[in-house]
Parts: C-alpha cells; structure tokens; sequence
C-alpha cells in the first residue's frame, strides 16, 4: 500500500482505515478538508517534527522604526530569542573594553587553571548582561509582528540587520513525509471518525426499514476516546520542552 503524500492519499488512507470502500462513509469533502486542516494545525503546534528552528534577518526600514516593530512570514509561530546587535567593545575609553581588558590581562599568566579561565569568562559575561542586557521581546501570531522593547529612533538605524531566533511550522506540501507520521495518520483517521458519528448522530432514534438504527452517538464517542489518547501521548512525548528565564 502506498504511503500517504498528500492531502489526498491522506484522506484516502484515513478513509479505508475507517471502513470504506465496503462501508459507506457519510461525510463531505468539504468536512474532511476541514479536519485535515485541523489535524496538521495540532501537529504545527504540538509535534516537534511539524516545526524547525530557523534565523530570522531583517533588515529594519523607516516603517519599522515609526511602528517600532517588524512583521514576519505566517510561518512563523515563535520567536524565542533577540540576538545582540550593539556595538562591539573595541573602543579603548569603552568601560565594558576597559573591565574586559583587566580581567583578560591574568589570562596571560601560565598558571592560570582551567577554572580560573571559565570563571573569568563567566565574569566577562555577567559584565556584558549588565552593561547591555538582553532586549525583551513580544511576538503575536495574529498580527505577526514582533515587537522589541527599546528605543528604536536610538538603538537602530535604517539598513541595519536584525537577527532573531525562531520557529517555523513546516510545509507539508514542501515536506510531504509529514503526511505519512503515524499519529498525524491516526489523528486524521479519529478526526473523520467523529465527524461521521456527528452527522449521523442527527439520525439517531429514526429507524430504518430492517429495523436498523443510527449509532452516531456511539462512533463519536469511540473517536473522542482516542483522541483524547493521541492529544495527551503528542503533548507528552512530542512536544518541545518550553523555553524558561533564570533570573
């Protein structure tokens, strides 16, 4: 059996999973391009295999400095980390230069100790935080803008680079493996098992010549079940641990 590649053969193996061609599968088209949206929406947000991390450069126009934020491509669905972009302390009457060039200057004695180097190192660092902390950022997917917390008619100029750490949802048309992940494939499968138990569900008590019934209620709850499984299994074992702040 070929492996699923698209949205198509997606549907098609959710679609035989569940009974057809044998058994009659009462749900739009419409209905199952909608759950597959779902579907692939909860493996962007929850499955690390549906995003990467990715760099962001921008290079910051008039506009930007105006609003004071950028927007970024709808792919985006974090940003975690604002990379420095002051200048350097290569300035010989800069404090950060002068602190910098005394703690570096034991450095030349032979018998400074590993330890002493990373400790000094450490030091230059806590120097650095101090002088020139990191810059707080805000990012809203809905508006897709991120915004940093700074001066921005003073701390940027136009034409210079920002550089930021990110997440990007990855395309399946462009990553067509992600059609084939076997929870992506069994979600999809439940998905289309409570849309169908929710159509006929609005069948229920009418009887059918034969004396056969609906059992809507029942295939909704049975695909509910597993749902609740897959979401609890992803959100446990798949998703990215989430970024913290020491303070």
């Amino acid at each position: 059996m070929a492996k699923p590649s698209s949205r198509s053969t997606l549907k098609e193996y959710a679609l035989r999973r569940l009974g057809a061609p044998v058994i009659e599968i009462n749900v739009d088209d419409a209905q199952l391009e909608d759950r597959v949206d779902d579907a692939l929406q909860f493996f962007a947000e929850y499955h690390f295999d549906g995003v990467e991390k990715t760099y962001l450069k921008h290079q910051v126009t008039q506009d930007d400095i105006d609003n004071e934020y950028f927007t970024v491509d709808d792919s985006i669905i974090s940003v975690t980390k604002l990379f420095q972009f002051t200048e350097g302390t290569t300035n010989l009457f800069d404090v950060r230069y002068q602190m910098a060039l005394n703690d570096f200057y034991g450095l030349r004695n032979p018998n400074q100790s590993m330890m002493q180097y990373n400790i000094t190192k450490q030091h230059l660092s806590l120097i650095q935080d101090i002088l020139s902390p990191e810059k707080s950022i805000r990012f809203s997917r809905v508006t897709n803008q991120v915004k940093i917390d700074m001066d921005w008619s003073e701390e940027v100029k136009v034409g210079q680079y920002i550089v930021a750490e990110a997440y990007a949802v990855l395309n399946p048309e462009t990553y067509p493996e992600i059609y084939n992940d076997r929870l992506l494939k069994r979600y999809v499968t439940e998905l289309f098992r409570r849309q169908w138990g929710s159509n006929l569900s609005k069948f229920e008590g009418i009887q059918l010549p034969g004396g056969v019934t609906f059992n809507g209620s029942q295939i909704m709850e049975r695909a509910q079940t597993e749902i609740d499984k897959i979401e609890e299994n992803v959100q446990l074992m798949y998703e990215l641990p989430p970024d913290f702040m020491v303070g």
